[in-house]
């Protein structure tokens, strides 16, 4: 397989390497860490419009500047390489027709649940991230990994891990961080960029959707509410709701904590964090994806119902 991905990237003339919607560390360090590995005839796409851009966080990683936006990118790729995606849902319209209708399509991804929606699919499900599967692969392929590379993988292990807390991580996991850091990245510099670096008012919106979160099933599960009038409250991005999830989990009693955000066409974006039970049947049964314990989905109802069809279904579990 690394020898028939290799020539497919070797063959194309132009590369559009995709990123999953709400982009993270994960997926835009990898997504850039193949950018510097094919080079200039490759370009990144962050599927936003450019006055939305990239959660600001990552406006370090090395040639972050040069990505493609949905009202940027055109139709001119012979290769399309999806990186971190764990479903064909999670590309948006355009760039899904782009992708189903070629013939030259790669599929590279760390989550179980992905079923191999490429013509190529690359998929290590229960690696720690897609960064660390991008890094086997280039091993494998003796392929020269250079400094820029690195920190860009880096970037997508650390953050995919939790700081190397997740279950997923494991000594190949930290085999593979110790030898990124042996090409010179400064890692308790991007540790700082990446955790370190908040707007006032990612807090405090935070800080008002925790205190306002409802306990359910004995204290068992957490959920917190985001409505779009309360994002515009603040003035904040989808990026700032990053982290609430996490820390709703931390708390004593519960084992399941619940994020939901309400979009304007009334859909609810669902993520869901758990210390001990196995989520990807949850989310499957809403057509998401993703991890033992960090999954989500997007349910097609309004927040308020949304919320009682999750609580529903988590009776069985909890």
């Amino acid at each position: 397989m690394i020898d028939e991905i290799l020539e497919k990237i070797k063959q194309a003339n132009k590369v559009l390497i995709i990123t999953h919607v709400n982009p993270d560390g994960d997926t835009l360090g990898s997504a850039l860490a193949m950018k510097l590995f094919i080079g200039e005839k490759a370009d990144v796409l962050v599927q936003t419009n450019k006055n939305i851009s990239y959660p600001k966080t990552y406006a370090f990683l090395p040639e972050i500047e040069k990505v493609k936006f949905l009202d940027t990118v055109k139709d001119e790729y012979d290769l399309y390489i999806a990186v971190d995606v764990a479903s064909i849902d999670r590309i948006v319209e355009f760039p899904r027709e782009l992708f189903n209708k070629s013939i030259n399509t790669i599929n590279i991804d760390h989550h179980k649940t992905n079923r191999g929606y490429g013509k190529i699919n690359l998929i290590k499900g229960g690696y720690s991230s897609t960064g660390e599967v991008l890094y086997d692969f280039f091993n494998e392929a003796g392929i020269q990994i250079t400094k820029e590379m690195a920190e860009c993988l880096y970037v997508a292990i650390l953050t995919d891990t939790g700081c190397f807390k997740y279950e997923t991580v494991t000594k190949d996991t930290f085999l593979a961080a110790s030898n990124l850091m042996q090409k010179g990245i400064d890692t308790s510099l991007i540790a700082k960029k990446c955790y370190d670096n908040k707007p006032k008012a990612m807090i405090t919106f935070q800080a008002e959707v925790i205190t306002n979160a409802k306990f359910a099933l004995d204290d068992k599960v957490v959920y917190a509410m985001i409505t779009p009038s309360l994002m515009k409250k603040y003035n904040v991005k989808n990026e700032h709701t990053e982290g609430i999830a996490e820390t709703l989990r931390s708390i004593e009693t519960v084992d399941i904590s619940i994020l939901l955000k309400e979009n304007e066409d009334k859909t609810t974006k669902v993520s869901l964090r758990s210390k001990t039970i196995d989520l990807t049947p949850v989310v499957e049964k809403f057509n998401g994806g993703g991890h033992k314990m960090a999954a989500g989905c997007t349910i097609r109802r309004p927040i308020k119902v949304a919320i009682e069809l999750l609580l529903d279904e988590l009776i069985k579990y909890v």
